[in-house]
Parts: structure tokens; C-alpha cells; sequence
């Protein structure tokens, strides 16, 4: 009788704690979602600066972000600090040669887990975001064209995954707001008496329509590469990209054809530019024999 009750006791424990995981894993899933679609929608680089901040600090105790400046890093905004050093931080400015940690990440464009020393990541930052001796910091590079202009910087019960791809999502996005170069294969237009490129000959709705186009395609592929990461690696090795992420790359298409070429008769298709440059390392043929090719 009493082997029983403990029997289905257990069994009901075991029920409770299945559903508490459930329920946990699925709000962290939506908690993430909600992030990287703010995220997505920032509209110039401070707001995405904040945005990529207010997203952080759900996954961390404290997050800041230091932009890059040769050889130094620049505070541009903090959480989780008292206000005093909130207001500091913005005239923070600290040498790379100062903060090995931070300059691992700007070198190695990885991410980089520090102990919170002095030594490795600046008595002055030590100081003002009060970090015990014994702490770690964990630094997220936004990589964007082989260069770091941002740095991620958390700390306290730090969720590393999602704040990784918070951080690369951020960087796709920082990408596409960087006033871009002329689009490839627009044809240019002369007005006397100094020619116009074929950018700056573009109506201001369509520059508009071509920079989101831009950051819709780095996001998607962005994504593959997160999400995917497996089918992506072995889609490089197998020569077959496309075989390997077809019902992704379908989607996203689909999704580019009916939002951008629809609405703009002279777009272009940033989607392929963004396979072909990222996914492909350049190499057009890594995207298989039955990849259809740019959009038309």
C-alpha cells in the first residue's frame, strides 16, 4: 500500500516538474522571439544600441555596450548599475591595452568569458560597475564585415546562447544600417552637369524599400546560421547549401519576392547577394547544382 502512494507520488512529481520545464523553456522562447524581432525592427544605430541593451539584461543581471574606437572602447549605455554610474558611463573610455578581455574579443571576433579583474578587464570598469573579484564577464562581439564596431558586455547569471544570438542578429541589423554602398546591377543615370550614382538617382521611397530589403535578407541568413548551424556546416561540406536548407531558403524567397520585388521595380536581390556572401563564403558554386539562382 505505502510502496504504491510513494509510486505514484514520484510519478506525480515527476508530471509537475515535466510541466514546469515545459512552461519555462516556452517562455524563454517567446521571451527571445519578442527579442530579436525589436531588435529587427530598430531604425537607426542608437535605437538598436538601446534595444540590443533592453534585450540583454533579460538574459543577464547587468549588460553594457561599449562601442569600438581604434584603440580604445567607449561606454554607450549600461543596466543593471546604481544611476550614479549610469550617468558615468557614457564618459567612460577605456584603452584596449588596459582590458586584454575586451581586446580578445575585438581581436579574435569571438565570443570571451573573463574573470572580473582589474588585469583582464580595467580597474575602471571594475569600479564602476562593481564587479566582485570573483566575478565573470562575458563579452559578445557584433561582427559586422570582418570588423567589431560594438561590444556586448554582461555579466552576473549570464544565458550565453541567447545572448550570442542576440548579438549576431544585432550585427545583421547594424550592417544594413550603415549607409550602404550603391546597389550591384542598377543602371546609372547622368544629369548634367555632374552625373548622379545610381543610388543617389533612386526616389527616396525606393532607397527606403532597398535598405529594408538589406536588413531582411542579412536577418534571414543570420538566422539560418543560428538556428541551422548544423545544416549550414554540412550543406558547405556536402557542396549543397541549398539541398541542405531548401524549405528555409524557399520561405525566405518567397517572403523577399512578395515584400520587396512586388513593391519595387527596380530591387534587387539582397537575399541571393546575402546566401552567396555569407552562407557561401563568397563561392557561389557551395550553393548547389538545384539552387535556382537570383530572383527575376
Amino acid at each position: 500500500m505505502l510502496e504504491g502512494q510513494l509510486s505514484q507520488l514520484s510519478t506525480e512529481v515527476e508530471r509537475l516538474f515535466d510541466e514546469a520545464r515545459g512552461r519555462a523553456r516556452r517562455e524563454l522562447a517567446d521571451q527571445l522571439n519578442q527579442s530579436v524581432r525589436r531588435i529587427r525592427h530598430a531604425a537607426s544605430l542608437d535605437e538598436l544600441a538601446a534595444t540590443l541593451l533592453d534585450a540583454a539584461v533579460a538574459f543577464a543581471a547587468g549588460a553594457a555596450i561599449f562601442r569600438v574606437a581604434g584603440t580604445l572602447v567607449k561606454g554607450v549605455k549600461i543596466r543593471g548599475v546604481a544611476p550614479e554610474a549610469g550617468a558615468a558611463f557614457p564618459s567612460l573610455e577605456i584603452p584596449l591595452s588596459a582590458a586584454p578581455a575586451l581586446a580578445g574579443a575585438v581581436e579574435s571576433r569571438d565570443p570571451v568569458i573573463a574573470v572580473t579583474t582589474a588585469a583582464e578587464v580595467s580597474a575602471s570598469l571594475i569600479s564602476l560597475a562593481s564587479h566582485p573579484a570573483d566575478g565573470r564577464a562575458f563579452i559578445y562581439p557584433l561582427v559586422v564585415k570582418d570588423r567589431v564596431p560594438v561590444l556586448l558586455y554582461c555579466w552576473g547569471a549570464v544565458q550565453g546562447a541567447a545572448l550570442e544570438m542576440l548579438a549576431q542578429v544585432a550585427a545583421a541589423v547594424w550592417d544594413s544600417l550603415v549607409v550602404p554602398e550603391p546597389p550591384p546591377r542598377l543602371v546609372a543615370i547622368a544629369l548634367a552637369p555632374a552625373p548622379l550614382s545610381a543610388w543617389d538617382a533612386l526616389p527616396a521611397e525606393d532607397q527606403a524599400m532597398h535598405l529594408r530589403a538589406q536588413r531582411f535578407a542579412r536577418v534571414q541568413v543570420a538566422e539560418m546560421r543560428l538556428h541551422e548551424a548544423a545544416a549550414v556546416q554540412s550543406g558547405r561540406t556536402q557542396r549543397d547549401l541549398y539541398g541542405a536548407l531548401r524549405p528555409r531558403i524557399d520561405s525566405a524567397r518567397a517572403a523577399f519576392r512578395q515584400s520587396y520585388f512586388a513593391a519595387c521595380s527596380n530591387m534587387v536581390d539582397y537575399l541571393h547577394v546575402e546566401l552567396v556572401r555569407t552562407l557561401a563564403h563568397d563561392d557561389a558554386d557551395l550553393l548547389g547544382k538545384d539552387y535556382p539562382g537570383p530572383l527575376v
